[in-house]
């Protein structure tokens, strides 16, 4: 079988959010060293707008399956599924989910709306798309500001946190000319947990992670911002370890178990994913995001969850491979 490793361009080095877009050439190399030792014919193909040659390319290698690695298109995460698509057109076997729960779980309004619909519990929230509000629709607070299409916490960071609403009035202009059409989630304290999943036809769940915010001063609001995965010289990408906790109530680790299948199967994750949730002081589990094709990079929270099972890097491919393999037969 010869694997074609397709990924979407990166960000030009020094531009906005370039230092999350270069994290896709990290997986693509230790996805092509991975096939290597599996003696696994791979080569790498860049997806853009350009399809025609793309096209070309790929008859022209003769290639059997592909492995997904496209995060966007031409860095636009609101393209994330049309790889996927073209890839069901052609009829070729691809890792990861369709092109239908792609488009689901990277835009956050439909997202929320499938899990409201399916009564998974997920924070009160509206949208902004530029409009003036005479009063702003009626939310909790404190409140957080996300865009609606970004993925890897792309607009999120301290200032996304606001407890007044003369304070989120104010800000929802700038936030829109930034990044486009917003959604304004209440902000929920407490635990924050990530919940993988991987497996196919049936994904297993593997061992819950938490990300460990004891380190932060109380300026500080307890969130995995921009500056918290991408900027190594921010407090927060360094105070914001991700632990795999060994102490959690039986009772409540069934539940966020439960939860993360539940999120899994309403957005037709295929082969993996990943249900970043939190926990308030009584327990109640709230939805934050489906992540459908979480990021494979060594240091990922899906590779630190699958190494929990003893599976390394190299074995975790492998797996892949063997998913691809039963869609092919």
């Amino acid at each position: 079988m010869k694997i074609a490793i397709v990924y979407n361009q990166p960000a030009e080095t020094g531009g906005a959010n370039w230092q999350s877009s270069q994290d896709v050439l990290q997986q693509v190399e230790a996805v092509e060293q991975s096939l290597a030792e599996l003696a696994m014919p791979a080569v790498r193909l860049p997806f853009d707008h350009d399809l025609r040659t793309f096209l070309a390319v790929l008859r022209q290698e003769q290639v059997d399956a592909v492995f997904n690695l496209c995060e966007s298109v031409d860095d636009n995460a609101q393209l994330a599924g049309h790889p996927a698509a073209v890839f069901e057109l052609l009829g070729l076997p691809f890792t990861g989910s369709g092109s239908l729960s792609l488009m689901l779980t990277t835009d956050k309004l439909l997202a929320k709306r499938q899990l409201a619909a399916a009564g998974l519990a997920t924070p009160a929230f509206f949208t902004y798309d530029g409009d003036r509000f005479a009063t702003l629709p009626e939310i909790a607070l404190p409140a957080i500001i996300k865009p609606r299409f970004e993925d890897a916490s792309i607009g999120i960071d301290q200032e996304s946190v606001v407890f007044k609403k003369k304070e989120l009035q104010a800000k929802l202009p700038d936030f829109y000319a930034r990044y486009g059409p917003l959604l304004v989630e209440q902000f929920i304290a407490g635990r924050e947990f990530n919940i993988s999943l991987f497996g196919y036809p049936t994904a297993r769940v593997l061992p819950v992670a938490e990300i460990d915010f004891s380190s932060f001063p109380q300026d500080l609001h307890r969130i995995v911002g921009y500056r918290a995965k991408w900027d190594a010289n921010a407090f927060e990408f360094h105070h914001t370890p991700r632990l795999f906790p060994q102490d959690l109530p039986v009772v409540a680790e069934r539940n966020l178990r439960k939860v993360a299948t539940g999120a899994f199967k309403l957005f037709m994750l295929r082969d993996y994913g990943r249900i970043d949730v939190r926990m308030d002081e009584r327990g109640k589990v709230y939805v934050l995001e489906a992540n459908a094709n979480p990021c494979l990079s060594p240091d990922a929270g899906f590779v630190a969850a699958a190494a929990q099972c003893r599976m390394n890097y190299t074995a975790m491919v492998k797996e892949f491979v063997r998913f691809l393999s039963l869609r092919s037969a």
